[in-house]
């Protein structure tokens, strides 16, 4: 495929909802945004062709990176010659930095979490596990998608203003440590914005998201036990600090 960048146009703003009408351009073809991204996990839409997931109408399929490097592994991935040969799929392709099931399998989150990275178990064998910014990316570089995500810590909710803080803070310091080591010129890499319920916390995530600079960013710590109007707060206090000339 070629080196192309994942870009966005954004086409138009509704003005009481501040939702964005777009397009992102790929290698695999350009598309509308908002986007149907449906979950591939293990590198494949359970129950569906690649064919019937074209015809569908989906964008990007979403892959997870902490399954792929424990099941088949990312060099089997890469001597297959990428996911998209993988997965025999000729669309865009995102995958997840991990991030999440570090929320969902750290057990001890102060003992496991530290500023290096991870310590957990893993969910097939029971063995030890340790998963640091780093590793996250070069696992995404030779899963080689199109759109790979920053390792973050997925606050929990509710979380008390000191852990969100020193949580947020971490983040951003593995942000800078995953983009130092990103190494493919086909891949986007994307940011991801944390903070828990917080508006400040919200706030300073997302302008030092931004000021690292990424080519597109995310809102994360959404959707993990919190209610719909705090979640929409969390979205709101976000996304009036990223750039309009990038996809989220």
């Amino acid at each position: 495929r070629d080196n192309m960048k994942v870009k966005y146009e954004l086409i138009k703003k509704e003005k009481n909802t501040s939702a964005r009408l777009g397009k992102i351009t790929t290698n695999y073809g350009t598309f509308d945004t908002p986007m149907f991204m449906p979950v591939g996990t293990l590198a494949t839409v359970k129950t569906l062709s690649p064919e019937e997931i074209k015809e569908m109408g989906s964008g990007v399929i979403l892959s997870n990176t902490y399954h792929l490097w424990l099941r088949p592994g990312e060099d089997i991935v890469d001597k297959a010659g990428g996911l998209h040969k993988f997965m025999n799929y000729d669309g865009p392709i995102l995958t997840d930095s991990g991030g999440f099931q570090v929320f969902s399998l750290a057990k001890n989150k102060k003992k496991d979490i530290t500023e290096e990275g991870v310590r957990f178990k893993s969910h097939i064998d029971g063995s030890n596990l340790f998963l640091t910014p780093e590793l996250s990316i070069q696992i995404q570089n030779k899963l080689d998608s199109d759109i790979a995500m920053s390792f973050d810590e997925c606050i929990p909710y509710p979380a008390s203003y000191e852990y969100a803080k020193a949580s947020t803070e971490r983040t951003l310091r593995w942000a800078r440590r995953g983009k130092e080591v990103f190494n493919n010129e086909r891949q986007t890499l994307f940011g991801i914005v944390q903070g828990g319920e917080y508006t400040d916390l919200r706030e300073y995530s997302a302008k030092e998201t931004v000021k690292i600079g990424f080519d597109g960013y995310s809102i994360g710590g959404t959707s993990v036990g919190e209610g719909k109007d705090t979640m929409y707060k969390m979205i709101d206090y976000a996304i009036e600090y990223l750039p309009d000339d990038k996809p989220r």
